[in-house]
């Protein structure tokens, strides 16, 4: 499993430009107010799910969106969803819980994890994730963001939280 370490030089390596803010650890949305209001961009929360048909979701949102997890199966077209059990978001993201972020798909090697992003990050100037740990926020501009998961072959399904819609539906794979 790629380490904070090996992301960085990753995103340095495709021309991504980031800056990481070392911080104490922050565990959930809510936490770290001040250390994200030093930081611009948009902020996130990021939830690791499991569908009744077994297959792995992660989301990706900005870090105030309302996330109906009994309503969004119908846009995203999975079964019914329930939060991932710590040892299959070690196995599948390298990361524990508190430090989900859509930087840890660079570990979904096999691409079980189908992503959700919020059409307020897809369309932010800068949005801002842990690095693979939660005592560090990572700032990328939203071309980096796109450029990142490109060169790692993911392709979001793009919800708008607000309306709760599909914005834009492509193969994750």
């Amino acid at each position: 499993m790629k380490t904070k370490a090996d992301l960085l030089a990753f995103l340095d390596e495709i021309g991504v430009a980031a800056r990481t803010h070392e911080h104490p650890a922050v565990f959930r949305v809510g936490e770290g107010e001040a250390i994200k209001a030093g930081i611009a961009g948009a902020h996130t929360k990021n939830l690791f799910l499991k569908d009744a048909k077994g297959q792995l979701w992660l989301i990706s949102a900005e870090d105030r969106s309302v996330i109906d997890l009994k309503r969004l199966p119908a846009v995203i077209g999975s079964g019914r969803l329930s939060f991932g059990n710590e040892a299959l978001m070690a196995q599948t993201l390298g990361v524990t819980p508190g430090s989900v972020t859509a930087f840890a798909l660079i570990n979904d090697t096999g691409r079980r994890v189908r992503f959700v992003l919020d059409r307020t990050l897809a369309e932010a100037p800068a949005v801002n994730f842990h690095p693979l740990t939660n005592t560090a926020t990572t700032s990328v501009d939203g071309a980096g963001f796109r450029r990142f998961l490109q060169a790692i072959g993911v392709r979001p399904l793009i919800v708008d939280f607000e309306t709760l819609s599909l914005v834009e539906s492509c193969e994750a794979r």
